[in-house]
């Protein structure tokens, strides 16, 4: 890891107090990065923060009010003067068939992982100009392809993948880059109930390649790699950080 591939760089996450997010926050930390992040959990995130050290500014916030987004770019901006990097992490699930429950559950959905996404964006898309710096968003593998009972979800997934890809054709003569990292079963507060459930792991374990689901820090390094300057002609991606699931055809295994 190099320690100071950040240093100087002003970075925002959304969903910062656990999980992908937090991961992420940990990793720009440990390269100097300055940070701001964004969150519900405003204990998460003053835990973090205490963590984390004196470059890190923090805010309770609801992604899928443009407000709080316009709030947390503001804080980057009067605290380090600009925005290098803004991860889009914020995110919530839902898991039932179309007619299932009560459908203000899509509302939810698309307003935290999609709106947020572009609201976020929008915000900071001046600041991310000026400094000629870049987007990562947290898609998922339910953004590349279906998942039963999964379509609330997957709908708002599926459209952070094409608006990244959409995003990053409409600013890249900017000099801004947009990608996205598409993990597939992370072990964050978002899936803790899956732990439980043994049979359900096994399933997963025999599709991922690598054995295993991911660490919210597995996640992290390949946002770090798009946010640096390795990534400097990377732009429109859409990367699986998914231990091979998505290489299979999806296929049983044969042996």
């Amino acid at each position: 890891m190099n320690s100071n591939r950040f240093a100087g760089k002003v970075v925002v996450i959304t969903g910062a107090a656990s999980g992908i997010g937090e991961g992420a926050a940990r990793r720009f930390a440990a390269e100097g990065a300055h940070l701001v992040l964004g969150d519900k959990d405003a204990a998460g995130l003053k835990r973090l923060a205490a963590e984390l050290g004196d470059a890190v500014e923090t805010l309770e916030i609801d992604v899928s009010r443009m407000a709080d987004c316009e709030a947390l770019v503001d804080l980057a901006v009067s605290r380090f003067d600009g925005i290098d990097v803004l991860v889009n992490d914020a995110g919530v699930d839902h898991l039932g068939k179309l007619d299932e429950g009560d459908f203000s559950a899509f509302s939810k959905v698309i307003e935290t992982d999609l709106y947020g996404v572009v609201q976020m964006s929008r915000a900071a898309i001046t600041h991310l100009r000026a400094a000629k710096g870049c987007i990562v968003n947290i898609s998922s593998a339910s953004g590349l392809g279906g998942d039963w009972n999964h379509s609330f979800y997957c709908a708002a997934k599926g459209a952070v993948t094409n608006f990244t890809r959409a995003l990053a054709m409409d600013e890249a003569k900017a000099g801004v880059r947009v990608n996205a990292v598409n993990p597939s079963l992370t072990y964050t507060a978002l899936t803790e109930g899956m732990k439980e459930q043994p049979d359900l792991i096994a399933k997963f374990e025999e599709r991922i390649p690598i054995g295993r689901g991911a660490d919210p820090a597995d996640i992290a390094g390949a946002i770090a790699f798009l946010a640096s300057e390795d990534a400097h002609y990377i732009t429109g991606v859409n990367l699986p950080v998914d231990g091979g699931l998505s290489a299979s055809n999806g296929q049983p295994p044969l042996s």
